[in-house]
């Protein structure tokens, strides 16, 4: 088997055919020498991950989950103020573990102005970490959860709140509230840095 059919290979253009990976962009990033963010969102859950690159095989610096938040009484899993508060918890791992910079690997998500992924990285930049972003990429209203303050409290007196906020009732969160209780836990996580 020739080197450019090896195994290493078959699986390199397995992914990009597969539209896992994009070797042009990430081999842009590796390029910076800067420790990336890796920011994914699944339906349960914001991952938050420091990555160094290593010829043997990335390293994972610092993981974080949004269900560490629980710990500081935030709830919610996987919204826009979730992802912020999620990448500031990360941001002060990050300084603690000497990362000062970092470049933001955002995967094959499409740019999105005020996304989880761009909110995950303004709490990031907020704890003191240095990345690549311009202040277009955020929403103040979407981090601080106003527009779900603004629905819930349209649908307020409706059978579809109940449904709706089914998840935030059950824990006693009135999701109306949200923007206060995300400011608690945002100075909570601040302190605690």
């Amino acid at each position: 088997m020739s080197k450019a059919t090896g195994p290493k290979y078959v699986v390199q253009f397995r992914r990009r055919r597969s539209n896992i990976t994009n070797y042009k962009k990430r081999l842009a990033l590796v390029k910076s020498n800067l420790v990336r963010i890796v920011i994914r969102k699944t339906s349960k859950n914001i991952l938050i991950q420091f990555i160094q690159f290593s010829e043997k095989g990335d390293k994972t610096l610092i993981s974080t989950r949004s269900t560490e938040l629980n710990k500081y009484n935030w709830h919610a899993t996987n919204n826009t103020p979730t992802a912020y508060l999620t990448g500031l918890l990360a941001g002060n791992k990050a300084l603690r573990a000497g990362i000062k910079e970092a470049i933001l690997d955002i995967g094959l998500h499409a740019p999105s102005k005020g996304s989880c992924v761009f909110s995950g990285l303004k709490g990031i930049i907020d704890s003191g970490v240095k990345s690549n972003a311009g202040e277009g990429l955020f929403s103040e209203e979407r981090i601080k959860g106003i527009h779900i303050t603004k629905y819930a409290e349209s649908i307020k007196n409706t059978d579809k709140y109940n449904s709706v906020f089914a998840s935030y009732l059950k824990k006693g969160i009135k999701p109306e509230e949200l923007t206060v209780l995300f400011e608690k836990t945002k100075g909570t996580i601040k302190a605690g840095a």
